[in-house]
C-alpha cells in the first residue's frame, strides 16, 4: 500500500467514523474503498470490522467519561444483537463475491434513499427495560443478523428502533446505538479471523482515521449541534461510489 491510498484511507475513515457515530453510512464509503483497494469483497467486509471495532470503543469510551449511557437498557438489546450477528457474519464468510457485490449495492441504494426522509419530529422520552418486549428483541437480532453480516448502513435500522418505535431522542439513540454496534462487533470480527479474512494492518490504519471521527462525533452529539451538511457530502460520495461498483 502507497503513502497515498494509507492518507486517503485514514481521511475516508475518519469521515466514516464521523458519520456512524451521528447518524448511518461510514460503511458505506470504508468497505468499498478497501474494495478498490483490491481486497476481496469478504476480506474487506472482514477488515471493515477492525475500524468499526475501534471506532465504537473510542464513542462508548467518550460517552461513558460524559455520563451518558445507558447500560440496563444496552445490554438487555446488545444480547439478541450478539446472536444475529454470529449467524450473519459466519454466512458472510461463504458467500460468493458476486452476490455479495449485488448486496453491497442494494444496500448503499436502501440507505441513501433512507438519508434523504425527513425525520419525524416525535414526543420522546427516556427508554427504561420495562418498555422493551419481544418486538423489540426480535428487531435487534435482525439488526445483528444484518450487522454481522455487511454493517452497511446499520444505523439506519437502529434510528427506525430506537427513535421511531420507542421514541427516544436521537442523542440517546446514538449512544445506545455506539455499545450495541461494540458489543456484536467483536464475535464477528472473530469469525472473520478466524476464516482468515481480516488484514489487521490495513484494518489499524483505516481505524485511526474511524477513531478521530467518532472522537469529533461524539463531541457534536453532546453538545447537540447539527451535523446535516454531513448526510449531503455523504450522500455525494456514495454516488459516486455506486458508479463505480456498477460500471467498473
Amino acid at each position: 500500500m502507497t503513502m497515498l491510498e494509507m492518507a486517503a484511507l485514514v481521511a475516508i475513515g475518519g469521515l466514516a467514523g464521523f458519520i456512524n457515530v451521528l447518524s448511518a453510512g461510514g460503511s458505506m464509503l470504508t468497505l468499498p474503498m478497501l474494495m478498490f483497494l483490491g481486497l476481496p469483497a469478504q476480506v474487506a467486509n472482514g477488515t471493515n470490522r477492525v475500524a468499526i471495532t475501534l471506532q465504537s470503543v473510542t464513542a462508548v469510551g467518550s460517552f461513558f467519561r460524559a455520563g451518558h449511557s445507558n447500560l440496563a437498557v444496552s445490554i438487555r438489546l446488545a444480547i439478541p444483537a450478539v446472536a444475529g450477528s454470529l449467524l450473519g457474519a459466519w454466512t458472510a464468510t461463504w458467500i460468493p463475491q458476486a452476490i455479495f457485490e449485488g448486496v453491497l449495492i442494494a444496500a448503499m441504494i436502501g440507505s441513501s434513499v433512507f438519508m434523504l426522509l425527513p425525520q419525524p419530529g416525535l414526543d420522546t422520552r427516556p427508554l427504561t427495560p420495562d418498555r422493551l418486549g419481544v418486538v423489540e428483541y426480535c428487531a435487534l437480532f435482525l439488526i445483528g443478523l444484518y450487522g454481522g453480516f455487511i454493517q452497511v448502513g446499520v444505523g439506519a435500522l437502529f434510528i427506525v428502533v430506537l427513535y421511531r418505535m420507542l421514541k427516544i431522542d436521537l442523542p440517546q439513540v446514538n449512544v445506545i446505538k455506539v455499545f450495541i454496534i461494540l458489543v456484536y462487533t467483536l464475535p464477528a470480527l472473530a469469525i472473520f479471523a478466524l476464516k482468515g479474512q481480516v488484514l489487521w494492518a490495513t484494518g489499524v490504519i483505516l481505524a485511526l482515521g474511524n477513531m478521530a471521527g467518532a472522537m469529533m462525533a461524539v463531541r457534536v452529539n453532546l453538545s447537540a449541534r447539527g451535523a446535516q451538511w454531513i448526510k449531503w457530502l455523504t450522500l455525494a460520495m456514495v454516488v459516486a461510489i455506486l458508479v463505480r461498483l456498477i460500471f467498473y
